[in-house]
């Protein structure tokens, strides 16, 4: 999107306040998110170079909410997340349960599934979130990091994950929260702000530090999971800004007790040949017993054979256009 219609977008619907270029961004895939699109293959909204975004299916007017059919794109929204097809998976699975456990009793965990392209990260993290999913309270939420040249927005993935998590249910608490906790933080999502917001910290918050946005995001976290956990999931950290990186150090690092799994995915080769500094913090995280790493081996051609004979089962029905039916155990 070029600048001069990024800031006409910016001073439409938000103005007079001060927010990044990012919350377009966020907003944006925000609503991927909810609609299961991807911005390399787009079903709904496609990226158009220095021009902006565009809505691909056809738009309808209709006369009455009460008498208007279902459409589909609310018969998407409302369907329910059917969990992919594993395979073999079962000792990955197990792991990411016994972080999960820790995190429930106040043992923070930062947990990185690694793997080339194409090895089956997403779907190992999607079976797991499918499976957390159906306890009985917890805080679940998804940011995506994207290619980007050059300098990244920063904090673009947790951007999107907050404002997943503003808009669940209990969402009203957490902005309660972002409002006393981490003004920075609800600044940046103004779709939240109320007008007294943007009356008090029209100049109280401009210059804010990096460091301060770091500090307030981990206060407000242990306050949010002392009473609900948090599984918080970040898909492509290889092509993360290193603003979220710098935040995924603190929040690895932190000595205070926090109900907090943090569920990370990233490409070790590509992170190593973009020379990103993922890798190192990597690293560094590990060996000082901060984070725990979990590679996705290759699946052997047995294990191939029984793949593709359950994902092509006749009895296997079609979901979001991929074929799957349950979570293997």
């Amino acid at each position: 999107m070029t600048g001069r219609a990024c800031h006409e977008i910016l001073d439409a619907v938000w103005p007079e306040t001060t927010v990044s270029d990012a919350v377009v961004r966020v907003a944006i895939g925000a609503l991927r998110k909810v609609l299961g699109d991807k911005a390399q293959a787009p079903r709904f909204i496609a990226t158009v170079s220095c021009r902006g975004y565009r809505f691909l299916v056809p738009v309808t007017p209709v006369a009455s909410a009460e008498s208007a059919t279902l459409s589909p794109l609310l018969s998407l929204l409302r369907s329910p997340a059917v969990p992919p097809l594993l395979v073999e998976r079962e000792a990955v699975l197990q792991r990411l349960h016994t972080a999960w456990t820790q995190a429930r009793q106040g043992q923070r965990q930062v947990v990185l599934v690694t793997g080339e392209a194409g090895i089956g990260k997403t779907a190992v993290v999607e079976g797991f979130v499918a499976q957390v999913r159906l306890e009985p309270s917890v805080w679940l939420a998804y940011g995506q990091c994207v290619e980007h040249y050059g300098a990244g927005e920063a904090y673009l993935p947790v951007l999107e994950a907050l404002g997943q998590l503003c808009h669940a249910p209990e969402g009203s608490r957490l902005v309660a929260l972002l409002r006393q906790q981490a003004p920075t933080w609800l600044v940046q999502l103004p779709w939240l702000l109320t007008e007294t917001d943007r009356q008090q910290w029209r100049y109280e918050l401009q210059g804010a530090t990096r460091e301060r946005m770091l500090r307030e995001f981990a206060e407000m976290v242990e306050t949010l999971t002392a009473e609900i956990p948090l599984v918080l999931v970040l898909e492509d950290l290889h092509w993360s800004d290193y603003a979220t990186l710098d935040l995924l150090a603190l929040l690895a690092r932190r000595q205070m007790p926090a109900r907090l799994l943090v569920l990370g995915t990233y490409r070790p080769v590509e992170a190593i040949v973009q020379g990103h500094p993922l890798r190192t913090l990597a690293q560094e995280l590990r060996q000082h017993g901060h984070s725990t790493e979990v590679p996705l081996a290759l699946l052997n051609p047995a294990t191939v054979a029984m793949y593709l004979a359950e994902r092509f089962s006749p009895m296997a029905p079609l979901c979001c256009g991929c074929s799957v039916r349950r979570t293997r155990h």
